[in-house]
C-alpha cells in the first residue's frame, strides 16, 4: 500500500520526543507527528496527549524528497470540507480609501486681514507645538 498526501491511516506511537511523536504506519513506514499537529489546542508536553503503543488515526500531510513522512492527528479528526466548484474562493476585500476631512466651508471670499489672522493663528499653534516637543527632547537628554 503506497502512501499519498491526504490519506488518513491508523498507526502506533513508537516514540515520544519534546518536538513530537513518531508513529509507525500499517506498511512498516514511520512518520512524525509534530507537536503542533497533535491537537487543536496548545500542547505543552506531548506525553500528556499520547503514550507509546497507543493507536492513533493520522493524516499524511507531507512526504519530502528524502521520504520522510509528516503526519497530523488534528487534521485527521477535522471533518473534510467539500470543495464547491460552483462557488469562487473569497478574496480579501479591497482596501478602503482614506477619507480626507472636509475643508471648512467659507461663506464668501475672505478679506486679506481675515486670511492673515488665520495664518498667524495656525503659525502660532505650530510653533508652540514645536517648542513643546523641543522642550521634551531637552528634558530627556538632561535625564540621560
Amino acid at each position: 500500500m503506497g502512501l499519498d498526501v491526504g490519506m488518513v491511516v491508523t498507526g502506533k506511537v513508537t516514540g515520544i520526543k519534546k518536538f513530537g511523536a513518531f508513529v509507525t504506519l500499517e506498511d512498516k513506514k514511520s512518520g512524525l507527528v509534530h507537536i503542533s499537529e497533535i491537537a487543536s489546542t496548545y500542547v505543552d508536553d506531548v506525553s500528556t496527549h499520547l503514550t507509546e503503543g497507543q493507536e492513533v488515526l493520522v493524516k499524511v500531510i507531507g512526504i519530502d524528497e528524502t521520504g520522510r513522512i509528516n503526519l497530523s492527528i488534528k487534521k485527521a479528526q477535522e471533518p473534510e470540507r467539500p470543495e464547491r466548484p460552483d462557488r469562487p474562493e473569497r478574496s480579501a476585500p479591497p482596501p478602503r480609501p482614506h477619507r480626507q476631512p472636509n475643508p471648512p466651508q467659507e461663506k464668501g471670499p475672505a478679506s486679506f486681514e481675515d486670511r492673515l489672522k488665520q495664518f498667524m493663528q495656525e503659525s502660532n499653534n505650530k510653533i508652540s507645538g514645536l517648542e513643546m516637543y523641543a522642550g521634551k527632547k531637552k528634558n530627556r537628554r538632561a535625564r540621560d
